[in-house]
C-alpha cells in the first residue's frame, strides 16, 4: 500500500537531493513556504493530511524530476513492492468494447503498461488524456490513475461508464439509489444527471500526473 509517511518522506528526499529544506522546496515551486512543514502533515483532528497532486506536480517541475524518479524515492517504504505495473490506454478508447468487464476492471489485450507505486488495487489502470474537454484540471497529455476498488464519495473526481457505452470523467455531486449527479470538470460542458440503473460502473480518479 502507498502510505502517508512514505509520500512525505519522498518529498523530503527530493528536497534534500536538490539542496533544499522542505520549506525551501515549496518556495522554489511557487508554493506557500509552509506547505510541506511537518506541522502541516497531520490535521488538527489528528487525521493524516496528504500533499495534493498539484503540489507534487509543481515540485517535480521545479526540480526537473519525473514521476518515475519520485516513485524510486518512495521505494523503501512501500509495502508489497516498489512499483505496480498497471495497464494504460487513451481516454478516447474507454467507450469501445473489449477494454473493461462489467465491473469496470481492465480486460483484454489492447492495453499498454506504466509503472506506478503499489496502491493496493490490482485492478487500477491509467488513462491518457487527449484534447481540451477536461481543462483546466486535466490537460492534453496528462495521465490519470483510476482505482475501481476505491470508495467513491461526494466531491470525488470519477470516471463513469453508462450501459450504452458513453464514458465521462466528472466530479460526483450527489448519488442516491436512483440518481447520480455529475459536475463537469470543464465548465464549458454541461453538468449531467443519470438514472442509477443506466450506469454500468463508476470508479474514482486517485492521481493525476500533470
Amino acid at each position: 500500500m502507498l502510505r502517508h509517511q512514505d509520500v512525505w518522506r519522498a518529498i523530503d528526499l527530493l528536497a534534500a537531493e536538490h539542496g533544499f529544506s522542505a520549506s525551501g522546496l515549496a518556495r522554489r515551486a511557487g508554493l506557500d513556504p509552509t506547505t510541506f512543514n511537518k506541522s502541516k502533515r497531520i490535521a488538527r483532528d489528528g487525521k493524516p493530511r496528504w500533499p495534493t497532486t498539484e503540489s507534487i506536480s509543481k515540485i517535480l517541475t521545479a526540480t526537473n524530476s519525473t514521476m518515475g524518479h519520485f516513485v524510486t524515492l518512495l521505494a523503501d517504504g512501500i509495502e508489497g513492492g516498489v512499483v505496480h505495473r498497471i495497464p494504460v490506454i487513451g481516454y478516447a478508447q474507454t467507450g469501445r468494447q473489449g477494454f473493461f468487464d462489467d465491473a469496470g476492471y481492465p480486460t483484454g489485450s489492447g492495453w499498454d503498461e506504466v509503472d506506478f507505486p503499489n496502491i493496493g488495487d490490482s485492478h487500477a489502470y491509467a488513462l491518457e488524456i487527449s484534447g481540451e474537454s477536461m481543462e483546466p484540471v486535466y490537460r492534453d497529455g496528462d495521465t490519470i490513475i483510476v482505482s475501481p476498488q476505491a470508495n467513491v464519495r461526494r466531491g470525488d473526481r470519477v470516471v463513469v461508464r453508462t450501459k450504452s457505452g458513453e464514458v465521462f470523467a466528472k466530479q460526483l455531486a450527489r448519488q442516491t439509489a436512483h440518481r447520480i449527479e455529475l459536475l463537469s470538470i470543464n465548465k464549458a460542458h454541461d453538468d449531467i444527471a443519470l438514472p442509477a440503473e443506466d450506469v454500468e460502473w463508476m470508479a474514482r480518479i486517485i492521481w493525476a500526473s500533470q
